[in-house]
């Protein structure tokens, strides 16, 4: 089964416009603040998508952009800015930001309440507790894909490959919570395919093209491929996906898989702070 992320991106989409209705009798209107410092052109494309599923549902969304030389001071300015705004309900600041700027402290600097990323340390710190708010929007697409799956998760041998902060941690702990048994495996790890080949559910978010091969894989595994990488003229991801899908109970494509989704988490969780903030 291919998992479609675009499908399932639609039916969030859904939901989500159904709750922005909601609030729209009460007079409130979602809105969402993206920052963008410099000029990656990934980053500017990144931007358009996530603005043009906002207006798809009815959430109000503005970018502020900051100059390529802009100091982390600066960012934090205009950050403190748009905390302060009450029709600002949710701050995005997309990453990465250029060198010297410390995407840390910039991020710290949005209110918790109003961080639709997740990465927070109070919002990272509840989710570690068990108290789920605001998480991480990848993490959270995957937990919905599985969910949709009907995947029992309690008991369930889960392995992650990678553990930045950006998914893998933040996964670990969601699945944790939901009682998996989990297994995260980074660069220092010894025999990757010893742990990878344990995993009912894998997902591989490394940023090496390929690296799972079919004999990593454990058969009727579900796979969720994070990775995505420019391969001459190809995007690809960190599974080698031809092979696996013929192994693989479920698979993610890259791209199409993952992607579409943590847009469309990104939307719940703009709306989740608008409740939230409403009550």
């Amino acid at each position: 089964m291919i998992i479609d992320g675009k499908a399932l991106a639609a039916d969030v989409e859904v939901e989500t416009a159904q709750r922005v209705k909601k609030l729209a009798e009460r007079a409130i209107v979602p809105g969402l603040a993206t920052v963008l410092v410099g000029e990656n052109p990934a980053s500017q494309m990144y931007i358009r998508l996530k603005h043009s599923a906002c207006t798809r549902v009815g959430i109000r969304s503005e970018n502020v952009m900051l100059p390529e030389n802009s100091s982390v001071e600066e960012t934090i300015t205009k950050i403190q800015e748009l905390n302060d705004r009450p029709d600002i309900n949710g701050i995005l600041l997309q990453l990465p930001l250029p060198k010297g700027q410390s995407p840390q402290r910039a991020m710290m600097s949005i209110l918790p309440e109003k961080d639709v990323d997740g990465f927070h340390p109070v919002n990272m710190g509840a989710l570690l507790l068990g108290a789920e708010r605001l998480v991480p929007c990848t993490p959270r697409g995957i937990i919905y894909a599985l969910e949709r799956l009907g995947k029992k998760l309690e008991g369930a041998e889960a392995v992650i490959v990678g553990h930045s902060n950006v998914v893998g941690k933040p996964l670990a702990a969601m699945l944790l919570s939901r009682n998996a048994t989990v297994q995260v495996c980074h660069v220092f790890t010894r025999d990757l395919a010893d742990h990878t080949r344990d995993a009912e559910i894998l997902v591989v978010a490394a940023g090496v093209p390929a690296l799972i091969k079919k004999e990593m894989v454990r058969p009727g595994a579900i796979v969720f491929d994070v990775g995505i990488n420019r391969v001459g003229d190809k995007t690809v991801g960190d599974v080698d996906y031809e092979a696996v899908k013929d192994i693989a109970s479920a698979i993610t494509p890259v791209p199409g898989g993952v992607g579409p989704l943590t847009v469309a988490m990104l939307l719940t969780q703009t709306v989740l702070a608008t409740e939230s903030q409403a009550r």
